[in-house]
Parts: structure tokens; C-alpha cells; sequence
């Protein structure tokens, strides 16, 4: 008996990278908005583990450009309509104070994390696509998630 292994296609590729520029300008939102919230930070503890979290945003942007690259898309270069909202969101935490804040950092997180599961759970998502979430970026995610929580309790 033949088994008949299906191969991605053309349409399929595309769909993948329509998948992953989403996740890519998410992260590229993240940065913006963590650049945002530093300025709140200056001179406080908590802005050491805010400058990490958005280099590692930066790191998974980057990883999913270069994903993007290797199956012959374009990278998305800006945040797009989720920049937008990110500094409306962060422009309202600047005039709450840093609680709310980390309050619209650990909600943007959560966001993220939900938008990686959705793409772990899309068919149009290859499976090299998939284990680079699983591997890479929903990991980080989780960790900024405890990592913002921490800080909350010390605020």
C-alpha cells in the first residue's frame, strides 16, 4: 500500500506566513510597548527585567522574520493596527501610574500567548512553524507573564 503524504503547497505556504507576520507584528507591538513603558521605569528595579523582556521580544521578532524569509515571504516591518493599540493602551497606563502600567504589559502578554496558541492549534500552520512556537516563543511568553506578576507584587 501507497501512503499519500500531503505537501504543502503554494497556498498553504502563504497561509503560514499570513499566520506568522501576525505573530511577527505582535512582537514588534511588544516592543514598542515595552519601549513605552521603560520611560515610566527610569531609575526604578523593575526596569532591568523590562529591558530584557523587550530584548527577547525583539529576539522572537526577529526569529519570526527570518522564518518568514526562509519560506520565501516578506516580513512585516511594523506593528501595524496593533501598534496603535499598544500606545493607546500604554498612554492610558502613563496616566494611571506604573500599576496599571504592568497591569497593560501582563494583559498584552496574555494577548500574545493566546494569539501563539491559536497558531499552534491553525492547520494553515506548518509543523516547523509550530514546534518553533512551542519551543521558542510560547516559552518566553510564559516567562514574561511570571516575570511581570513578580514585579506587580513588589510595585
Amino acid at each position: 500500500a501507497r501512503t499519500i503524504m500531503k505537501t504543502m503547497d503554494d497556498t498553504d505556504t502563504q497561509a503560514c506566513i499570513s499566520v506568522c507576520n501576525s505573530l511577527l507584528r505582535g512582537e514588534l507591538s511588544a516592543v514598542e510597548t515595552y519601549s513605552l513603558a521603560i520611560n515610566r521605569y527610569v531609575g526604578k528595579p523593575a526596569i532591568a527585567e523590562l529591558q530584557r523582556i523587550r530584548s527577547e521580544h525583539a529576539l522572537s521578532a526577529a526569529r519570526l522574520s527570518q522564518n518568514i524569509r526562509d519560506m520565501g515571504g516578506a516580513p512585516d516591518e511594523d506593528s501595524g493596527a496593533w501598534g496603535v493599540f499598544a500606545k493607546a493602551v500604554q498612554g492610558a497606563a502613563n496616566l494611571f501610574g506604573a500599576d496599571s502600567a504592568l497591569e497593560s504589559l501582563q494583559r498584552g502578554e496574555e494577548k500574545g500567548r493566546t494569539d501563539y496558541r491559536a497558531a499552534i492549534e491553525n492547520d494553515d500552520v506548518m509543523t516547523s512553524c509550530k514546534e518553533m512556537i512551542r519551543s521558542e516563543l510560547l516559552p518566553r511568553i510564559d516567562h514574561h507573564i511570571a516575570t511581570l506578576g513578580r514585579l506587580e507584587e513588589t510595585v
